[in-house]
């Protein structure tokens, strides 16, 4: 069994090792996220299984993917479980793999390219940056730390570090007003990066303040990752692929 992360859309992005696997796959059971262009890869002859799951819409609920693989590895011998992006990033791949081990089952992980470095990278927004941001956090918006008061905002909202959120398109204004609660300038540089990495991306560059405005104006749908900080600035400069930005 192979988890293999199938990076953020754009196939050019797959590492060697994935792309060989899923020329050999017998089958293959693939997250909503994985991009058309990166199935075009998947053997001919291999069976397809779409176990996708969106917000509040599940086509297969996570203990019924754990189940689904658990059987499979009983029959075909070369099965690749392809997961969005990373599969230890906010992917549930280790969910996945505790599965298997607690039924004995050999695996392997096959890293990806993370939406985040991935998608960032085609923004012209560097993570990191020496005398701009020390830091990244990651946090997703499909948490109860979204509406509740169990995320540190006030370490989130460091302006020394940058933040991204996946999976916050539905919550964005109530993100963005949690961090400025907590500190973080109004006028902190923030994008959006909607289907990071494809032909169809489209980015909007925005403060903090009127980011969710600008989303919503934009009409930005999902997939969305949403990067803030003073980063964010630099996409100006560093934006290698301008024909989708929407400033």
């Amino acid at each position: 069994m192979f988890l293999v992360g199938a990076g953020p859309g754009d196939p050019d992005l797959l590492t060697l090792r994935a792309a060989r696997l899923l020329a050999e796959a017998e089958t293959v059971v693939y997250d909503r996220l994985v991009s058309p262009a990166v199935l075009d890869l998947v053997s001919p002859t291999a069976t397809r299984i779409f176990a996708g799951k969106a917000s509040r819409d599940h086509v297969m609920p996570q203990e019924a993917i754990n189940e689904l693989l658990v059987t499979l590895a009983q029959g075909a011998k070369r099965i690749v479980r392809l997961k969005g992006g990373d599969p230890f990033v906010f992917g549930r791949g280790s969910e996945e793999a505790l599965h298997l081990e607690r039924h004995g089952i050999a695996f392997e992980i096959v890293p990806g390219i993370s939406a985040s470095a991935g998608c960032a990278a085609y923004a012209g927004i560097p993570l990191t940056h020496r005398g701009v941001s020390k830091g990244v956090h990651f946090v997703t918006g499909h948490t109860r730390g979204i509406d509740g008061d169990d995320l540190d905002w006030p370490r989130l909202a460091d302006p020394d570090t940058t933040l991204v959120i996946y999976m916050g398109l539905a919550k964005i204004e109530r993100i963005a007003g949690k961090l400025m609660e907590a500190g973080l300038p109004a006028d902190t540089p923030a994008a959006a990066i909607e289907n990071g990495t494809l032909p169809s991306q489209r980015v909007v560059l925005s403060t903090l303040a009127e980011l969710p405005g600008r989303v919503a104006a934009e009409k930005i749908v999902a997939p969305t990752l949403f990067v803030i900080g003073a980063v964010v600035s630099l996409a100006d400069r560093l934006g290698w692929k301008v024909e989708n930005r929407v400033s």
